[in-house]
């Protein structure tokens, strides 16, 4: 299985056009008490996007990440607004087998970033891992997209979200596409990103990043959930707090221990 993994240097900037990724962390903080520090563990960091403004508002952050590109990005960015490794601790390591060795009052794992585990096997390895580090008070915080029957019926999308954004380190303007090729009998896609940008001497450059992701339905979720110990308290549609419904684009899942 070839997990997500994208082009570090360009994570934060091409996704910074999102409305969903000012909205996905709000949420998830309105679902902590105020007046408590929380501990707060995030499987796949990345830059630290999330786990950032969470540290930020006062709970005690682990994020864990296995790309060492992207957690050297999320170690600089920390830095730079001085949060102290007590208050956001960055570990490299593989969400599937890490063990920390503690327990915490929330895991979250935010973007997607449960459909890049695309087999069962996977799926269960990854929430046997959440419940090891889950407090038995705790609460489990999961965001992954409501699945469009339409879009999942064709089998080949191409140049979707094309878009142009600019990378200051890099001093690059980068144009990129998206790809997606489907199998639904296996519920697997095969996503690539194509990017294009012209160098100093106005060559024309490429690069590529291709992963596999999965689909879940509404029910599959819970199945999946409570095969791993897990009950859904509440269950979102969007970022607004509004239930889930046919036409909802997101799956946002409080969940706690059986």
């Amino acid at each position: 299985m070839n997990r997500y993994r994208s082009i570090a240097e360009y994570y934060d900037a091409e996704n910074e056009r999102l409305e969903m990724l000012r909205l996905d962390v709000p949420l998830f903080l309105k679902h902590i008490p105020k007046r408590r520090r929380m501990n707060v563990l995030e499987l796949a960091c990345g830059t630290a996007r999330a786990a950032i403004p969470i540290a930020q508002a006062g709970h005690n952050v682990v994020g864990v990440e296995r790309d060492p590109a992207m957690l050297a990005i999320a170690r600089r960015k920390r830095d730079s607004v001085c949060l102290s490794e007590n208050e956001l601790k960055l570990i490299r390591g593989d969400v599937l087998n890490i063990n920390i060795g503690r327990t915490f009052d929330r895991v979250c794992i935010f973007f997607n970033t449960l459909l890049a585990f695309t087999t069962l096997k996977q799926q269960d390895r990854l929430l046997a891992n959440v419940r090891r580090h889950l407090k038995p008070s705790g609460r489990f915080w999961l965001d992954i997209f409501h699945p469009d029957h339409g879009m999942l019926a064709e089998r080949h999308s191409r140049n979707l979200e094309s878009h142009v954004f600019y990378v200051p380190e890099l001093d690059r303007t980068v144009a990129m596409s998206a790809d997606v090729r489907r199998d639904m009998s296996r519920q697997w896609m095969l996503v690539t990103f194509d990017y294009s940008w012209f160098d100093y001497r106005g060559r024309k450059r490429r690069q590529r990043a291709e992963f596999e992701m999965t689909a879940i339905f509404p029910r599959e979720l819970q199945l999946l959930l409570e095969r791993n110990g897990f009950v859904i308290d509440k269950l979102y549609g969007n970022y607004d707090g509004s239930a889930l419904g046919i036409d909802s684009p997101r799956m946002i899942a409080s969940c706690r221990r059986k």
